[in-house]
C-alpha cells in the first residue's frame, strides 16, 4: 500500500497510473493518491478501522459495470467524502462529510461506475461538484478525460 504524506497536488500533464486519480473542473485540476477496491471483499474492507488518511490520499472502488450503489460507514473511523462517478469518469454525485460508524446508506445513483473516498472536508474546499470529470485508466478510451 503506498500512502502520500502530501496533500493533494495540482495535476499538471500527468500520464494516467493506477496508483493516482486526477480530478478537473472550474477549481482546475488536483491529483490524489489512492489505492484500489476492485473486488467483492476490498470494497467490503474499504477504508474501515483505520485511525486516519493522509490529506492527498483517497481509495478508488471499481465496478465492472454500472449498476445502483449505496455505501455507509460502519466500522469507518475516518469522516469521508464520497464521489460518485459514472463510466465516463464523470461525478454524478457528492456525498459530504459522511459521519464515522453510521449504519445509514448513502446512495450514490443508478449508473455508478467507481465512487472516490477522499477526507471529510475536501470536496468543499476544492471546489468539486457535479460534473466534474477523474482521470484514471478505469475509465478506458471513452472517457470524458481518457488517458493518452
Amino acid at each position: 500500500m503506498c500512502v502520500a504524506l502530501f496533500a493533494a497536488r495540482p495535476a499538471f500533464a500527468l500520464d494516467c497510473a493506477l496508483d493516482r486519480v486526477e480530478l478537473r473542473g472550474d477549481f482546475g485540476a488536483l491529483s490524489f493518491q489512492i489505492e484500489i477496491a476492485d473486488d467483492a471483499s476490498e470494497r467490503a474492507q474499504g477504508l474501515m478501522n483505520r485511525d486516519s488518511l493522509a490529506r492527498g490520499a483517497g481509495m478508488l472502488f471499481l465496478y465492472q459495470t454500472p449498476q445502483r450503489v449505496a455505501f455507509w460507514m460502519e466500522n469507518t473511523l475516518i469522516p469521508l467524502d464520497m464521489i460518485f462517478v459514472d463510466a465516463a469518469g464523470v461525478i454524478t454525485r457528492i456525498h459530504e462529510n459522511a459521519v464515522p460508524l453510521d449504519r445509514t446508506p448513502i446512495a450514490g445513483g443508478d449508473s455508478v461506475r467507481a465512487v472516490l473516498e477522499i477526507n471529510a472536508g475536501l470536496s468543499q474546499r476544492y471546489g468539486f461538484a457535479v460534473g466534474d470529470e477523474l482521470h484514471h485508466p478505469a475509465f478506458g478510451p471513452t472517457a470524458a478525460w481518457p488517458c493518452t
